[in-house]
């Protein structure tokens, strides 16, 4: 899902788009009260070029926050699908961003992780974003090979200095999905029972690879993603069972299985028993 609303609305907003990422910037005159949420689909790393504000707040559901001065050269990370939080007090800033594709920062390295960071001294990312601010100014739009040459120096740069991955004991705890991670996931999971719900768009939806959330989440929930889903199906299928009569051919379609043997087989590995013995048992006094 994308959001990005803040308001009142930065003036003189520009944008620039190109294949692995988008170009942002805009200004504000002062304003005394500026508020809004972020979450997108790449990662974003926002900079103020100039001005600040006298206090910003940040909170996340990735389990950050941040309180303090806003300044000129301030660098802030949101990883991709982190819905992010903000008030600012006393403003006149001008501000630019860089969304990435999250496949640029994990294709250097499976196993990375980068937690997000607000107001951040980085003079390299600084000056990299404000010099796309400074060619987008001259030329009214900017140059694509250069564009994509510059993200995927970003994304490494990112990757090498922030990512969680040196060392054995921060290898180890990368396998780790964080809780907002974990909520999200379970989340998207109970509104798409009845659909085909693919390891792959779980992954999309905490901007993780295939592989490495398979790895994480097996390690983090202790079952693999697929038998989290089956799992879950079989307990909307057991609370459906428990209010209403229907067949077993039309309760896994109803939890999202094609097959009715294949959810037959399911119910059986989760509860130890089929869904019509289930029914019966069920059915039964004292059952």
């Amino acid at each position: 899902m994308y959001l990005r609303r803040v308001e009142p609305r930065a003036v003189d907003w520009r944008s620039f788009a190109w294949r692995t990422g988008i170009f942002d910037t805009g200004r504000r005159p002062y304003t005394d009260v500026v508020e809004g949420t972020i979450r997108t689909p790449d990662h974003l790393v926002l900079v103020t070029l100039r001005g600040g504000a006298a206090r910003l707040e940040v909170d996340t559901d990735c389990d950050h926050t941040y309180a303090g001065p806003d300044y000129a050269g301030a660098v802030s990370f949101v990883p991709a699908h982190c819905e992010r939080r903000l008030r600012l007090r006393g403003v006149r800033a001008e501000w630019a961003s860089i969304a990435l594709r999250p496949e640029l920062v994990t294709a250097f390295g499976d196993g990375v992780d980068i937690a997000p960071f607000t107001n951040v001294d980085d003079p390299f990312i600084a000056g990299l974003v404000a010099e796309f601010a400074r060619l987008h100014a001259c030329d009214g739009r900017l140059d694509p090979t250069y564009c994509d040459a510059m993200s995927h120096a970003l994304a490494a740069y990112l990757a090498g200095r922030y990512g969680r991955r040196t060392g054995s004991a921060r290898r180890r705890r990368t396998w780790k999905l964080p809780p907002w991670r974990v909520r999200r996931i379970a989340d998207y999971v109970e509104a798409h029972l009845g659909e085909e719900i693919l390891v792959a768009d779980l992954a999309r939806l905490v901007g993780l690879s295939t592989g490495h959330l398979h790895r994480a989440f097996r390690e983090t929930v202790g079952v693999t993603p697929l038998d989290y889903i089956n799992e879950r199906r079989v307990r909307r299928a057991i609370a459906i069972l428990a209010t209403e009569r229907v067949t077993v051919a039309d309760l896994a379609l109803r939890v999202g299985f094609s097959s009715p043997s294949h959810f037959a087989r399911t119910f059986r590995r989760v509860t130890g028993v089929t869904p019509s013995r289930y029914v019966r048992a069920s059915a039964e006094p004292g059952g």
